[in-house]
Parts: structure tokens; sequence; C-alpha cells
């Protein structure tokens, strides 16, 4: 017996042992590999390259601190793609860099939103005043990317392609029907005839208000889009609107009739026409840089302010929630503590807050505000909003000196909500799970699901929403200079897009990112400056063991539900909300 227990504690010791080490082993390796991705080396170019563009990954704000964002390996891969900035960045530096001839556009999807992506045509219609090339090509060009093309020399498109061009719809999903069901009953509190967001779980259809609000601006979405085509097409609006409303694109020749395409190319093609761009012979190579690499060619492209101001660009992208949040979700914390550092930093002379936000706790919004406005008081804060800025997002910007939005924002949502579920019946008549409760008061186990909300609860909600949608408009009133009854009349949670906005004072000048900054810096009377992003983004080594796991998780849960992967995003959203919510209608998805 001694003998046998000698043995299983030698193969225990072994075991552990061998455990500790390969631990110890591939901590080392995780720590080298990011180590040395963390220690960027400058990209050299060679004469004669071309800036390639392929925007098949997620466009952020800013570009993630990820050192595995080119991982993949059998369906894992790191969904880090490319920040706005450095997009932005490249290809203004590419305009002035003698060694890039051109930009060669390969695009089938744009993975962002229509503002990001006005940012970025208008990016490259700078660029085209250099006199370089764009060139655009794909074997399939969605409306957003077609959208994008539009500003190239030329637009080839692949012969057997398709190019899409049907107008814009807005579809969303309702669940009135399957809560009803499951018996489970969503008590809704809200205040605002547009505020929306609630209207899948208590409808099986939009209502009238919230139709006319979503055809308004979709309108005007897709105004704005056929007049940007126009212009650098050369066709009438008119006539653009009939060739989608017909859908008389359907084949590759019928692009080229209508002349939406300059030729049809195959690769190889167009490769030639590269190499007569860039007087390339033919036994030499084409030199392609992808702007993921670029983005970490030298500085020395550029020049360096020696000035000691600086203006803080401070990056609020995602929900709004109380606490710490990530890069890619406000934390109230997180996002306040940035805002006062940049406020009481003396070599920071101005603010941009830059908000891609579609709202969340008014609570956390709130927060954010009072940060926003104690900064307003010592210093220039300028506002750019992103794809969308609306609700929460709108209300953590109404203090700012100055806003700025690109035509196609979307914004507004000035309204806010409360939803608690009572699933008492799926509870008990599902499940045959049943609730009982010893309370102290009679309000203790008030905003629980086991149970309906009694009249007096509802009363009391409703008084706390009524009373947070009041300092909303106030804040709104005081921030845009206008009386509460104004902004009532264009609130009630209405969506607005941002050409809207400017023609109602919710914003005051249609611009990008960088008309934002050069605002900031003329209110600050400086000239001279430097650029500084807050809040710091989190270190490499966290973000890689933070978001591997989640990675995974969310891998195998997409590869069982397939294309209901998206109803599972959307109800594990809602099971998140906490409190009374400055949150948009719902996630605006435009096909």
């Amino acid at each position: 017996m001694a003998q046998f227990f000698k043995f299983v504690f030698a193969s225990m010791l072994g075991t552990f042992l061998t455990l500790v080490i390969a631990s110890i082993l591939l901590f080392a390796i995780i720590v080298g590999i990011v180590g040395s991705a963390n220690s960027e080396k400058p990209v050299k170019i060679s004469e004669n390259s071309i800036l390639s563009i392929n925007l098949d990954y997620p466009v952020y704000e800013r570009t993630p601190a990820d050192p595995f964002s080119d991982y993949h390996y059998d369906g894992f891969q790191s969904n880090n793609g490319l920040g706005l900035n450095d997009i932005l960045e490249s290809i203004k530096k590419a305009k002035t860099d003698a060694k890039i001839k051109g930009i060669y556009l390969n695009l089938t999807g744009v993975q962002t939103g229509f503002a990001n992506t006005e940012e970025i045509r208008n990016a490259l219609i700078d660029f085209k005043k250099s006199g370089k090339f764009v060139i655009a090509y794909s074997e399939v060009y969605s409306q957003k990317a077609y959208y994008l093309a539009t500003v190239a020399n030329k637009i080839y498109l692949y012969p057997q392609g398709a190019l899409e061009f049907k107008g814009f719809a807005s579809e969303n999903m309702f669940f009135k029907g399957a809560l009803e069901k499951l018996e489970i009953e969503p008590q809704v509190i809200r205040v605002g005839t547009y505020k929306s967001f609630v209207e899948p779980f208590v409808l099986d259809k939009m209502s009238e208000a919230n139709r006319m609000q979503v055809t308004d601006f979709l309108g005007s979405l897709y105004s704005h889009f056929l007049t940007k085509i126009g212009e650098a097409r050369e066709i009438p609006k008119d006539s653009l609107f009939n060739i989608a409303n017909r859908l008389q694109i359907q084949q590759p020749e019928d692009a080229l009739n209508y002349k939406m395409v300059d030729a049809l190319k195959y690769e190889d093609e167009v490769l030639a026409d590269l190499r007569t761009k860039t007087n390339t012979a033919i036994d030499e190579d084409l030199s392609f840089i992808p702007i993921k690499k670029y983005k970490n060619v030298a500085s020395s492209l550029s020049t360096e302010s020696s000035s000691t101001n600086r203006i803080a660009m401070v990056y609020a992208s995602g929900d709004i929630n109380s606490g710490e949040g990530d890069d890619h979700n406000i934390g109230s914390e997180r996002l306040s503590k940035a805002i006062r550092e940049a406020r009481e930093d003396k070599h920071i002379k101005a603010i941009v807050l830059r908000v891609n936000s579609p709202g969340g706790s008014a609570l956390a919004s709130d927060v954010i505000w009072r940060e926003v406005m104690l900064a307003k008081k010592a210093k220039p804060v300028v506002v750019s909003m992103g794809d969308v800025a609306a609700s929460g997002g709108y209300y953590i910007s109404c203090a700012a000196d100055k806003i700025f939005a690109q035509p196609n924002t979307i914004t507004g949502s000035i309204g806010v909500f409360g939803i608690i579920p009572n699933a008492q019946k799926f509870f008990n008549n599902k499940l045959g799970i049943t609730f009982d409760v010893v309370k102290t008061g009679e309000y203790a186990d008030m905003g629980g699901i086991s149970h309906p909300l009694s009249e007096s609860e509802k009363l009391i909600i409703q008084n706390g929403v009524n009373r947070t949608y009041d300092i909303f408009i106030s804040r709104v009133a005081a921030g845009r200079k206008k009386t509460k009854v104004e902004v009532d009349s264009i609130g009630q949670g209405r969506v607005w897009t941002g050409r809207e906005a400017l023609k109602n004072g919710l914003v005051d000048n249609l611009g990008g990112v960088n008309d934002a900054v050069k605002e900031a810096a003329a209110l600050a009377k400086i000239k001279d400056y430097k650029i500084v992003n807050y809040p710091s983004q989190k270190s490499i080594l966290d973000s890689f063991l933070g978001g591997l796991s989640g990675t995974i998780k969310s891998y195998f849960v997409e590869k069982e539900l397939g294309d209901n992967y998206k109803i599972y995003e959307k109800l594990k959203k809602i099971t998140t909300l906490s409190g009374i919510q400055a949150r948009m209608p719902y996630e605006l998805s435009i096909q």
C-alpha cells in the first residue's frame, strides 16, 4: 500500500511540475511575441509604390493595441481592424510621400458606417489634389463600397462581377410574438413619441411615428448618397434614383452602359493599367504596400511640431455604461478621468471629443456630461461626431462649444426609457418554478423579474423617467442655447441625420474630425500644436489575455447559431440594461 501511494504522489508531483513549467514557458512565449510586436519597426517602402486599401475588416475610431491583429488559425482570429485615425493619417501622409504614386482601392464591403466612410472618401478627394491617381477595382461592389469607389479616377468591375445599386432599406426585428409564447411581459416606461427602442418588445411592426422618422432620416441619407455619386460620376441625381428604383444594374454590362463604372476588366488587366501608370516593367513586380503596414512608415515623412501646445483627442466609442469600460465601450469612470486629465494638463489648450455612440445609461451619460462642462470652463471643447452620436451619445456632446457632424451622421434621439421584464408566468407555467418573498418594506423587491410591477411602482419609475428626460432636455437647452420647449419639439426620442441636425440647431457645422481639430485650435488661438490621444489604451498584453477568451467564446457561439447569432447578441444586450436608458431606438442597419 505504501508503495502504491508513493507511486501516486510521485505521479501527481510530476504532473504538477510539468503543468507549472509548461505554463511558465507559454507565458514567456506570449510575452516574447507581444514584446516583439509592440516594438514596431518603421516600414521601409520602395520607390514607385502603390498604397493598397482594402476595408474588409472592422474600422474603429482608433487602431486597437493588438499585436495579433493579423492572427488567423482555423476560424480563430483577432477581430481587430484598423482605426479611422490611422486610415486618415496614412492617406494624408501618402499625398506628399514621393515614393507613393497612387492608391489602389480593392473594395467589396466596407465595415464601418456611412459617416466614417464619408471621412475616408473626403480624405481620398484631398489626396487626388496632389495629382496622383486613385484606381478602384472589385469583383463585387456593395453600395457602401461603390460610394467610396466613386472618388476614383477610374472604377473597374470584374467582367462577371456585380455592382449592388438598389436603394436603402432599414429592417427591424420584433420579439412580441416570441415573448407572448414564452409568457414574458416587457414592462415599459418611457418618455418620447419616437423613443422606439422598446417597440420590438411590445409591437409586431413599426408604430406610425417610428415609420415616419425612419422614412425621413433614411431619405436624408439616401439623398446625400445619390447627390455625391451623381457629382462624382456626372450622372443626374434623378437618373440615379430611377436606376436604383428599377434595379437596372443587374449585369456587369448594365453598370458599364449606365456609366456607373469605366470598364469591365479582369484583375490582370487592372494590374497592367497600374504598371503603365507607375512605369513598371512587365518583368518587374508592382510594389504594393497595404495601408495596415503603411501606417508604420517612418514619421520623418511628416514634420513634427516642436510646440508645447497640445490638443487632446478624447475618444468616446461604444455603449455608455457606468464603470471602467474599454476601448470599444464607454465607461463613465474611464472617460471622465480622461477628460479631467486633459482639463488639468496646462499644455493642453483645447479638447476634441470624438463621439461614436448610440448611448446607454442615462446616469453614466450625466457623469460624463459633468466632466465636459467642467472642461468647457477651462478650455475650448469641440465635439466631432462619427457614425452615431445619439441619445446618450448626444447627451455627452451637448455641452461642447462647437459640434461637428457628417451629413450622414445619426444623432438626436433625445429621450429616455426603462424596461423591466415580468417573467412570472414564464417561470410558473414553462418551468414550474415559483417564488415567495419576505420583505421589510413595501417596495423592497421592486424591479424584480419574478413578479409584475404594481401600479404604484409603475408610477414611481415613470416619475424617475420623466425627471431624467427633463434633466436631459435642460442640459441640451443650456448647451445649445435653446428653450426646453424648443428642445422638446425636436426631442421626444426622434432621430436626425447630421444634415437635419444642422437645420434644427443640434449641431453647428458639417465636417469631419480634422475640421473639429482646426476649430478647436482656432478657439484656443493656437496655430502650432500636437495631438495627444485619450484615454490611454490598455496594454497589449492585457488586450490579448483579456480578449482571447472572449474571441473563442464568441467563435463557438456564432458557429453554433449561424445567422441567428445577431438575435442572440441583441437579446444578450437587453439583459445587461440597468437603470434608465438614454439609448438609440434600435441598432440601425441599412441595407
